[in-house]
């Protein structure tokens, strides 16, 4: 890497921003759902469609993504991933139908598939093991800007312009990732051509979209039902067979090097990495209602009053080097969770009629606990990967995080509506209309306007509010478990700070 200079930094710009548009991509369209509804004439499976098949394809191919860099070519499959991404883009614009718009979005998740596993991956081609750390924090920061982003952007398209500009806008910025990436990061791949592995593709890729599929069901259905059960279950089965068949073919032939494991910090980094997307999304999943349901504010205001959650995190990623080099990474991932823990037992405390200044504060509190906390973790794992794999361990991690997400909806959403609905005091109300207040704080709100009942427009703000307090306690749960683990199983290795970096 000698001979790069500044230019790394330049490229980890680029790749950074494109790794933006991917996120932005999942957050703008939950605000252009209503519109989207109404163009394209698409039914509620349609609009779950529009979400979950994106989902399902960019958590399944990760490691296929991973894979193929390090065998082709790293920035040849950034290249590749950036240009299907600008066109999937395109298509979602341009879609007439449905299924036409169902079709766009798939091409969209294997792209942001190849997007994100090699951006990751090329920190670890583009930085020296000393340097991983200050970059990871520059990436986990931007990954969460999207969050308040996203609506904000979109609200201000959708209001202003055609629909479509939702989607094209991502097409700039893909151009600017693939100038980038074609002028500042050098091609690199395994010194040794890796087998592809296609039992192993095909079982990773399956087991992981029937293992989302499943979690995806549950947050809708719940976990009771049959289907939900059998979808996780499958997904499991297939994952464990994977993982089986791994470890049998060996290093040379396998999709992914099971020795990886073998070290605790690349184990531990990607697992409290995951416990942190896990904790979080108490918050993800929960404030955009409240705000919206409770306070009373639009897409774009709720994207506003995310602000802090980006702040704290920004805070908290990007001085996590320094703080690792002091007292090591150990210590500073579970100081990150402590924080992240107090942040959601605050947050818990809130109820419908919360000031702004108190939600800032355990937002933001709880931004730089997650800052802090996953840019350590993510650089503990990719401190400890050599160019050659990093490409598959980007994506074991990614993947992991990925099926992260979902699980910590079901779980948050499982929740979150048991105790909404034990609060509800729906006495005198006729059944249908209660079963639909049950089932959604939106219909209880619509509800309760239209028949212009403040009591029960009342009892769905505080049993929602109720409800969210639920789940963040959960989710400080969660938070606790990160800092357990943390202390337990986390190495505590401090970066040796090279003659380069000394006089920075």
């Amino acid at each position: 890497m000698a001979g790069l200079g500044d230019r790394k930094w330049w490229a980890l710009v680029a790749v950074t921003l494109a790794v933006l548009a991917v996120g932005l991509d999942g957050t703008i369209l939950s605000v252009a759902l209503p519109t989207l509804s109404r163009s394209l004439r698409a039914s509620e499976s349609d609009l779950q469609w529009f979400s979950s098949g994106y989902l399902l394809v960019l958590a399944a191919g990760m490691l296929p993504a991973g894979a193929v860099g390090d065998r082709f070519g790293r920035r040849a499959t950034m290249l590749a991933a950036l240009a299907l991404f600008g066109l999937g883009s395109v298509g979602c614009a341009y879609s007439r139908t449905p299924g036409e718009f169902i079709a766009a979005r798939v091409v969209l998740g294997v792209a942001g598939a190849g997007v994100i596993v090699m951006a990751l991956s090329s920190i670890t081609v583009l930085f020296t093991k000393q340097e991983r750390p200050k970059a990871v924090g520059i990436w986990a920061a931007a990954n969460f800007v999207a969050l308040p982003i996203g609506p904000i952007l979109g609200g201000w398209l959708l209001t202003h312009y055609w629909w479509g500009w939702v989607f094209l806008i991502n097409v700039p910025v893909a151009l600017i990732g693939l100038i980038a990436t074609a002028t500042l990061i050098p091609e690199s791949r395994a010194a040794t051509t890796p087998a592809l592995d296609p039992v192993g593709m095909t079982s990773s890729v399956g087991g992981l979209a029937a293992l989302t599929y499943g979690l995806i069901l549950a947050g809708e259905f719940g976990w009771s039902t049959a289907s939900v059960l059998s979808w996780i279950g499958a997904g499991l089965v297939v994952l464990i067979g994977f993982g089986v068949w791994e470890y049998r073919l060996g290093a040379d032939r396998a999709l992914v090097d099971m020795s990886l494991f073998r070290n605790a910090s690349f184990t531990w980094g990607v697992v409290l990495a995951a416990v942190g997307v896990l904790a979080m999304i108490g918050v993800l999943f929960t404030l955009p209602q409240y705000f919206q349901a409770v306070v009373g504010t639009d897409a774009m205001g709720s994207g506003v009053r995310l602000l802090p959650v980006v702040g704290g995190l920004i805070v908290g990623a990007l001085p996590a080097d320094q703080i690792c080099r002091r007292i090591g990474a150990k210590a500073t991932v579970a100081i990150g969770f402590a924080v992240l823990a107090s942040g959601l037992a605050i947050g818990a405390r809130t109820t419908a009629d919360s000031g702004t200044a108190f939600l800032a504060t355990w937002t933001a509190l709880t931004g730089a606990g997650l800052g802090l906390s996953m840019a350590t973790a993510a650089s503990s794992a990719l401190c400890e990967l050599s160019a050659e794999q990093g490409g598959v361990g980007s994506a074991v991690m990614q993947a992991l995080q990925k099926t992260g997400g979902p699980l910590g909806a079901a779980i948050m959403g499982s929740v979150l509506s048991s105790a909404y609905r034990h609060r509800l005091v729906l006495d005198g109300l006729p059944k249908p209309a209660a079963a639909q207040v049950e089932k959604s704080v939106f219909a209880g709100v619509s509800i309760a306007g239209r028949l212009r009942s403040p009591e029960l427009l009342g009892s769905v703000r505080v049993s929602f509010a109720h409800g969210m307090d639920i789940a963040l306690l959960a989710s400080s749960v969660i938070a606790l478990l990160g800092f357990v683990l943390a202390l337990a199983f986390l190495p505590s290795v401090r970066p040796v700070r090279s003659r380069s970096m000394a006089t920075e």
